[in-house]
């Protein structure tokens, strides 16, 4: 994949700061002359009053507090400047061509500022002397044109050329990334990278199968332990005594991860993004092993490069902190919001927050505390005393995969030499997202995940390599 250049802007330079200032003493004297002559009416006090002030104030919060790794969100506030200047221009009458020229270069400038910023190119500096052309222009606009027609707008300059002095700081303080890292750009989530290179039929079949339930596979299978029971015994003794054969599933599929890391993908938006070495592993927990003890979910940030040992302090970590809490955990109270709004309020609210997600706006905090939002979803039906079930993905969400293992059993066999043998299985059972990788990766995964828990000592070292989803 092609290497992308990153500009960001850092608080400690001072063109930062002096940029910020430029537009909040823009957003300043705006707000100063609000009562002049000719700002009484609701459109133009929109247009002309709360747009370029909510520009200026946008582009500064922007760099200031998320410039390090979004500056190209800077864009969006330059392309509400730039409707500004042009509906400003359009009160002239100066003709039907010449409005629709002024229009034509204010679009230019915007965009090819979306592309410059966007990651793809070090020409940044191409934006200055497109900036002083622009400043030239709105010099040349309100001297010639605005003033002489309303003369009352000449105080309203030093508003509009202390937000283009501010664009000017900015692009001169941009600095670039170190080479060969990646950071965000447009089309990423927050929770995930966007997948750029994939096959046609790759990219056209989040469109043709819409939902995970509409593109889920199911795979079974049936696992010996006799060598896991024995590492765990093992493990015990080293002090891990509460370690069982859910550390055991789950550090093996981390380790799988390792080697196959194109199993951290979800679907969103009918687009496939990555989350790269953040393995978000969901699960629901009981507080106490009753019918009556309420369930609540954990979710425990993993990487591929963990070992047994680690993988088994952060999921006890998770659980523990749930158990001994007094109060609810972060999603039970997210959930009791919920529950406090009237239905039709709340169905509307869970549209809201499809239509969010679907474009990649749902806030962090909900992200963190949704078990829809994960690379997995384990759940542990041996604990019940039954068989695994085949669970359903959600429809709400991204969670791609969901496995489910039940009790042991034992199994009477015959070795190779014909004589009956007692062995004890587990069975697994998985819902996957076939939208996400193909079937024959699927098998490579299981395969290599099932070859894991044969010989489970492997897991308590790290793992040799851990390959890149994408570049």
């Amino acid at each position: 994949m092609k290497k992308r250049t990153h500009l960001y802007v850092g608080r400690k330079n001072v063109l930062t700061w002096l940029m910020a200032l430029c537009m909040l003493g823009s957003a300043v004297t705006r707000m100063g002359i609000v009562g002049m002559k000719g700002t009484d009416s609701s459109p133009e006090v929109w247009s002309q009053i709360v747009l370029p002030i909510a520009a200026v104030l946008l582009y500064a919060l922007i760099c200031i507090f998320d410039g390090k790794e979004h500056f190209y969100k800077t864009a969006i506030p330059v392309w509400m400047s730039c409707f500004y200047f042009g509906i400003l221009v359009s009160r002239l009458g100066w003709g039907r061509l010449t409005t629709g020229a002024f229009w034509i270069c204010l679009l230019f400038f915007a965009l090819m500022y979306t592309v410059l910023t966007s990651a793809a190119t070090r020409r940044a500096w191409l934006l200055v002397p497109m900036i002083l052309s622009l400043a030239a222009s709105i010099a040349y606009m309100r001297t010639v044109g605005l003033f002489a027609v309303y003369p009352w707008l000449e105080k309203w300059a030093l508003p509009d050329f202390l937000m283009l002095v501010g664009w000017l700081l900015m692009v001169l303080g941009l600095q670039v990334h170190p080479a060969g890292e990646y950071h965000p750009t447009w089309g990423d989530r927050s929770d995930g990278r966007r997948l750029r290179s994939q096959s046609p039929v790759d990219q056209v079949s989040p469109y043709i199968m819409v939902t995970r339930n509409s593109a889920n596979n199911l795979f079974e299978d049936s696992i010996e332990i006799s060598r896991i029971e024995r590492y765990i015994r093992q493990k015990r003794k080293e002090g891990l005594t509460g370690f069982g054969i859910n550390h055991v599933l789950l550090s093996s599929y981390v380790r799988g991860i390792a080697k196959y890391p194109a199993l951290n993908r979800f679907v969103s938006g009918q687009k496939v993004y990555s989350r790269g070495e953040d393995i978000q592993y969901c699960m629901t927990v009981k507080k106490e092993m009753s019918v009556d003890s309420p369930d609540t979910v954990i979710k425990v940030h993993l990487n591929p490069h963990d070992t047994a040992d680690q993988v088994y302090e952060k999921f006890n970590a998770a659980v523990a902190e749930v158990k001994n809490a007094p109060l609810d955990s972060s999603f039970d109270k997210v959930a009791h919001i919920f529950t406090m709004i009237p239905g039709v309020v709340l169905k509307f609210a869970v549209w809201l927050l499809k239509t969010l997600d679907y474009f990649g706006l749902v806030p962090q905090f909900l992200l963190e505390v949704s078990p829809f939002h994960g690379s997995v979803y384990f759940t542990s039906m041996g604990s019940l005393g039954i068989p695994p079930v085949f669970h359903h993905l959600y429809d709400f969400g991204n969670l791609p995969i969901f496995a489910a293992f039940g009790c042991k059993y034992h199994k009477t066999e015959l070795d190779a030499d014909g004589n009956p043998v007692d062995r004890k299985y587990v069975d697994v059972k998985f819902n996957v997202d076939e939208r996400i990788v193909d079937g024959y990766y699927y098998a490579a995964f299981f395969r290599y995940f099932k070859r894991l828990l044969a010989h489970p000592e492997q897991l308590d070292l790290p793992p040799e390599t851990v390959e890149t989803d994408i570049d």
